[in-house]
């Protein structure tokens, strides 16, 4: 294990770290359960008041506002759909800098470009308040059960801060430079990922076509050579966020001047794919093609 790469163990709950977390949607409302049964003091902030109205009741506290929440907490965690969201949360006349302790930590764990992380870490170091971006691998089901992989990327003595935190989430954490550095691994992840699933669905078809039954082939595959979170997990994947995170992969390349062709294939081929294709391939039935 290189030292970039850490096990997030499980030691119990840990002790004086009072955490916040901004946005208990899909992601975000698993990730509550998680610091919660871990015995962490949790402060929750998010625009639906059902979501609040849930997580007092499994003993969260709840804040009007991300100021607040910054307020009362050593580690916030920001989990958003889009860079405006984090812009808003973080930067706003209410947001988490507005109540930022000086010392506390700010984990960006969205999916967002690298030059947003580096304009809130900016503006952190203005008032002494460290920002990381600490994007999430694993999808919901890893988020209920805490075995996700965080890429961080910020302050190695900001990561510690906030590791005791990350126990309660993730099964391990990767430091893999300055910030931003965890979101450019997150777009690496996706863009492998997205790339899998095009090459798994369409191979998989051709083995149907030639007479092989994917309900079959698959479990074959995972014994050989070509195992894969993937080609394990195909059916049960939320197919929605392809187009948000090929077309950050392609303006990211374009920034640097990389080619990158085989991603704009993939762009192309994934508008075609829903789950309801994908589960009637697996189960080998011919409307697959027309679905």
């Amino acid at each position: 294990m290189s030292q970039a790469q850490t096990p997030a163990t499980d030691e119990g709950a840990p002790q004086g770290l009072r955490v916040g977390l901004i946005g208990l949607g899909l992601m975000g409302g698993p990730i509550s359960k998680r610091f919660l049964s871990k015995g962490l003091p949790l402060t929750c902030y998010d625009i639906d008041e059902a979501a609040l109205a849930d997580a007092r009741r499994r003993g969260a506290s709840t804040a009007s506002n991300p100021a607040e929440v910054a307020r009362g907490s050593d580690a916030t965690f920001v989990i958003v759909p889009t860079a405006d969201d984090a812009r808003s949360v973080c930067l706003g006349e209410d947001g988490l800098l507005a109540g930022a302790a000086e010392g506390s930590v700010i984990v960006l764990c969205s999916s967002l470009k690298p030059a947003v992380c580096a304009e809130i870490a900016e503006r952190g170091l203005q008032q002494n308040v460290k920002v990381i971006d600490a994007p999430m691998t694993g999808g919901i089901s890893a988020a209920e059960d805490g075995t996700m992989t965080l890429l961080v990327g910020g302050d190695e003595g900001a990561l510690e801060k906030a590791r005791p935190a990350m126990q309660a989430i993730a099964t391990v954490v990767h430091h893999l430079g300055p910030i931003g550095a965890g979101q450019i691994g997150k777009t690496v992840n996706n863009l492998i990922h997205w790339g899998e699933v095009v090459v798994i669905t369409e191979s998989l078809a051709l083995g149907a076509k030639l007479g092989v039954d994917p309900s079959r082939l698959r479990p074959a595959l995972i014994d050989a050579s070509v195992d894969s979170r993937s080609i394990r997990a195909l059916e049960t994947m939320r197919l929605t966020w392809h187009a948000k995170d090929l077309a950050d992969a392609m303006e990211m390349a374009e920034e640097v001047g990389a080619a990158l062709p085989t991603a704009a294939v993939v762009r192309e081929r994934m508008k075609l794919l829903t789950q309801e294709r994908v589960i009637k391939l697996l189960n080998d039935d011919e409307g697959w093609a027309s679905a």
